[in-house]
């Protein structure tokens, strides 16, 4: 299993960026991805959810309304949209994979759920 997150960058408030999460290795149907990000002193929070069985999309509740997670299957890519970004978005970014039997909208919030691990990919908003 490989995930390969990019697209994060520097941004002013307001402002929008889309991640990508590229995947191999599994197939998608039978997972679910998720981002994750973490700040400097903090935990890792669950920012979003996809399962790749059905769809349903999940998200926390300090971005919902703002970011939309999506999938492109024929690339293999998951996507992160995130608009009206805010400095207190600021974070290492991650996308993370798991099998569906084990994440799901229940428990996809918890960190040690997920068994696979992409690099970050830093987003900074400047107020």
């Amino acid at each position: 299993v490989q995930l390969q997150a990019s697209g994060g960058g520097l941004v002013q408030a307001g402002g929008s960026l889309r991640l990508s999460c590229a995947h191999s290795g599994f197939t998608f149907r039978s997972y679910g991805i998720a981002w994750f990000r973490q700040a400097p002193g903090k935990e890792r929070e669950g920012v979003s959810y996809i399962s790749g069985s059905d769809g349903s999309t999940y998200y926390g509740d300090s971005v919902h309304g703002r970011f939309t997670i999506s999938s492109d299957n024929a690339k293999n890519t998951v996507y992160l949209q995130m608009n009206s970004l805010e400095p207190e978005d600021t974070a290492a970014y991650y996308c993370a994979a798991s099998p569906g039997y084990i994440v799901g909208p229940y428990v996809w919030k918890r960190v040690n759920e997920w068994h696979h691990w992409g690099q970050g990919t830093l987003v900074t908003v400047s107020s």
